[in-house]
């Protein structure tokens, strides 16, 4: 108890007070071993939720048409996400080493299954990056037409459309710098048609049969016409649409690729004459 002569004695009695309460005040503090094993465990829950927020993003990644889309947050933030990237995007972001591959038809024709990828790499920024992707455009056999040297890529993102028939290895049917006009509201549709080789060889002659497009995002549909004046609807391919062992045309969207596009396939002994655009956004 401190002194009630406090206010007249300024000396050992206060200081007796003090070391009372200081001594009061040791015996009430429990002093142990650091928490470590609990700190340790908390640093691995975060890191545990770092790795698993980093794996969605990939998922995400991997899963969509190549744009990373992070569902809005409902914490402290206004519902705000951080970007994931703070830094400019590196060459693995832009898919200058990998490219992004879009499968746009599929379908059995005369009993071999055929499909059509549209394939784009994104553009190098110098004379490093445009060294490296054209060795790894290689490894995938791919060559861009036009180009002598890799800084001939430098600043272009590069689209190949690549055919597959039966068990045969892909070919290129097309390829070219990726034009960002082909998304500036135009109603122009670019079309090139080429034989489909599913029956005997050299049977399909040089009928046009197979029909590659690209049009406009804000093109809903087009109509596919044929040398006899029959035709085919081409509309817009819901989300997820797949493909059947019977083709059923689409238009859908590419990853990477300012167009949309489209495939559709004239019956046997059939050629291409024409297509118009029957809707627009």
């Amino acid at each position: 108890m401190m002194s009630a002569n406090r206010e007249t004695d300024h000396g050992m009695t206060t200081d007796a007070d003090i070391a009372l309460l200081l001594a009061q005040a040791a015996d009430e503090v429990e002093i142990g071993t650091a928490p470590y094993q609990a700190v340790l465990r908390g640093g691995r829950r975060r890191k545990a939720r770092r790795w698993a927020m980093a794996a969605a993003a990939a998922l995400v990644i991997a899963g969509s048409t190549g744009t990373l889309a992070l569902a809005g947050g409902t914490g402290g933030d206004g519902g705000q996400v951080a970007p994931a990237v703070t830094g400019p995007p590196t060459a693995e972001w832009r898919h200058v080493y990998e490219p992004r591959m879009t499968t746009v038809a599929g379908a059995r024709d005369n009993g071999k299954d055929w499909y059509v990828t549209v394939v784009v790499w994104g553009a190098p920024r110098n004379e490093a990056e445009a060294q490296y992707q054209r060795s790894q455009m290689g490894e995938y056999g791919l060559t861009p037409t036009g180009t002598e040297v890799a800084s001939d890529l430098i600043g272009k993102s590069w689209i190949f459309v690549r055919l597959v028939v039966g068990d045969e290895p892909p070919t290129t049917v097309q390829d070219g710098p990726v034009d960002k006009s082909d998304a500036d509201g135009s109603t122009d549709i670019e079309v090139a048609s080429r034989p489909l080789e599913t029956g005997r060889p050299g049977a399909a002659g040089k009928a046009g049969r197979l029909v590659i497009g690209k049009v406009d995002p804000t093109i809903r549909a087009v109509t596919c016409t044929w040398d006899d004046g029959t035709s085919v609807p081409v509309p817009m391919a819901g989300e997820g649409a797949g493909f059947g062992l019977d083709l059923k045309p689409a238009i859908r969207r590419v990853a990477g690729s300012p167009a949309n596009w489209f495939v559709c396939l004239a019956p046997e002994g059939r050629s291409y004459k024409s297509v118009r655009v029957d809707s627009l956004t």
